[in-house]
Parts: C-alpha cells; structure tokens; sequence
C-alpha cells in the first residue's frame, strides 16, 4: 500500500514540474507562421505611401516673448505649434468606433495609446531651452490628423545692433521634420500661417509689430537620400522702444556736451577757469557712461549710440584744444584773433556737433 502511495506521489511530482517547464519555455512557431509582433501595425510606423511627398501643413500662434536677449542674440518665446496632415490608414467607421473624433491627449495617451505615424518636428536653431508642456492629437474618419503642441523655447537669431537704440529686428524660429526629406514630408505654410494676441504679447523696451511664417530647403546631411529638409520659418518683427535709453544716456550726455560749449563766452585770459569747465565736462561724461555702460548692448557692432557717445566724448575734447589754442594767442598779444575764434566756436561746435549727428543717423538708416 505505501508503495502505491510513493509511487503516485512520484507521478503528481513529476506532472507539476513538466507543467512548469511548459509555461516557462513555450513552443516556438514554425518560420511559416507570422510573427507575435503586432506586424499588422507596423506599415504605421513609416510616412505614408503616396504619389508625391506628405504634405504636412503647418501653424504657430505666438503667445508670448518672454526675452530678448542683445548681447547672446537670442529671444525666449512661449506658443502653440499645429500640424496637419492626412493618412489614409488612420481612417475608421464611426459606427463601429462610437466617436467622431479620435482625441489623444497628454503625454501617455499620445505616446503609448496612439499608434499612427506623426511629423517630428525640432527647433533647428534652438538655444538650450525646448519644452513641450502639453500635446494634443485629433484624427477624423477620414485619416486628417491635427498635432497640437505647446512650446516654451529659446532660439538664436541674428541681429543687426548697427541703429541702437532705434533698431529693429526679425527675430526666426526655425523648425523641421526630423529625419525626413523633403521628397518625403513636405511642410506648408497652413491659412493664416502665424498669429499672435498682440494685445497679450508684451516685452520690455520692445514693440512686436508683425508675425509671419514660411517655408524653405535647409541643407541636412540627415534628412534623406537628397539631404535636404523642409523648414517652416516663424519670423517676429519688433521694433525697440527707444525713450528709455534716450531718457537715460543720451539726453544727459546731450546737455554736458552743450554746456561744455560755454568756454566760449568765457573772458580769454581765464585759461585756467576754461580748462576746468572743459575738464569737468569730460570727466562727468566718462564716468556717466561708466555708470549707464550696463544698460548698452555688450556687442562688437559700432552702434548708432557708440557713436553718439564717442562724437560726444571728442567734441569736449576739442574745447580744451581751442582753449589753449586761445590762451596762447593771449600771451603773445594776438587778443583780437583769439576773440574771433571764440565767436566762430559759438556757432562752428555746435553746428558741428548737430551735423555730425545727423550725418551718423542718416547712414544708419539709409545703410543698414
């Protein structure tokens, strides 16, 4: 009896771990049998197949300009970017569904539950900052699909600093479909391309005045076979608010340099009393712009006020020159020429300064 027993304890032992062995190795299919790896989706991964490339229309509605910053050429801005495109695989039967629209929305839903191919677009000139804060994906029964994401990100832009402080700029953002030619995903500017809430759209010292958007070839040794890629371009116009600047530098300077002009009017033979009143002037000048160089643009660029400030600077400096000249005349006795060039100072400097000054804004506008 106990023999039946062991014997039969042996056969349970024995069909437990064969059973064990079976769910942890399962049988492999044969090569004939299609793979376990949901290949009946798989076509999605890739653009889809059509006579031309895929024509991905493109937005951006500009909410904010949070910065722009001179001496880095770089500007901070916050929006919303739209893509539009049509894939015919998408398409479904909103009977069976039971929805209208296929809506995918956040971070998960969109990376993990939609499964269709989407346009991967990047900032091409970004500036260490790109965040995406939100995202949106809306597929019809026909296969259109919207892609709606929320940007905060910096990008590089060139500016031109040559009219500071009367200066405006174009300030780009560029983006593009990673990885793909232009043969194969085509961007297009959509109706109304670029837009903002002008309203809302606020900069310190600065004016937006326009938004565009385009379309361009950029050369990209990734893209394709013809490496080239397609580029939607939003361009921001603004225009700098020149009354802060002009209120802190260049009305001040204005008037030391018009005061410094009064050694003219001052007796000859007072040459120490006119090398004072010129040396103070000088000095103050030096170090008032010391004190107001953090509010100037840290640039290379000879701007439009680099050069009001150095004409300034010069002019004072010529004063000392007229009044020594003066001075010397008076020793030897030549009073009456000394005179004469004092009343020709009274009208030559400041004309002098005035057309100078003209003559440097005039360029500045005409020529660049």
């Amino acid at each position: 009896m106990s023999r039946l027993i062991m014997t039969a304890m042996a056969l349970v032992v024995t069909l437990v771990c064969c059973t064990q062995m079976a769910a942890a190795n399962p049988i492999v299919g044969s090569e004939s049998d299609p793979p376990r790896t949901g290949s009946s989706e798989a076509f999605l991964l890739a653009p889809p197949k059509e006579a031309g490339p895929v024509v991905v229309g493109a937005r951006f509605e500009l909410h904010d300009i949070n910065e722009i910053n001179d001496a880095t050429e770089t500007f901070e801005f916050a929006g919303v970017l739209m893509l539009k495109w049509h894939d015919p695989r998408q398409a479904f039967d909103p009977a069976v569904v039971g929805v209208d629209e296929k809506i995918f929305q956040g971070g998960y839903q969109f990376n993990e539950l939609s499964t269709g191919w989407y346009p991967q677009v990047v900032l091409v000139n970004e500036s260490g900052l790109y965040q995406k804060s939100g995202v949106v994906l809306r597929v019809q029964p026909d296969g259109t699909s919207t892609l709606i994401e929320t940007l905060n990100a910096a990008a590089e832009s060139e500016v031109n600093l040559i009219r500071f402080p009367l200066d405006g700029h174009r300030l780009e953002a560029v983006f593009e479909v990673l990885g793909f030619d232009k043969d194969e995903v085509l961007l297009q500017v959509e109706s109304d391309g670029a837009s903002s809430l002008a309203s809302e759209v606020r900069v310190p010292q600065w004016t937006v005045t326009g938004v565009s958007a385009s379309v361009r070839d950029r050369p990209a040794s990734y893209a394709g076979r013809r490496g080239v890629s397609s580029a939607f371009v939003v361009s921001v116009d603004v225009q700098r608010r020149p009354f802060y600047t002009v209120r802190l530098v260049s009305f001040p300077l204005f008037v030391i340099v018009l005061l410094s002009f009064s050694v003219f009017w001052m007796d000859r033979s007072s040459l120490g009393d006119r090398l004072s009143v010129s040396f103070i002037g000088i000095l103050t000048a030096v170090a008032f712009m010391l004190v107001t160089s953090e509010h100037l643009p840290q640039t290379s660029q000879f701007t439009l006020m680099h050069g009001f400030l150095n004409l300034s600077f010069i002019t004072m400096c010529a004063t000392v020159v007229i009044n020594l000249v003066v001075g010397a005349l008076d020793k030897r006795g030549e009073s009456e020429l000394g005179d004469r060039i004092d009343r020709g100072c009274r009208w030559v400097f400041p004309l002098a300064y005035f057309g100078l000054l003209l003559v440097m804004l005039g360029v500045a506008i005409l020529f660049y």
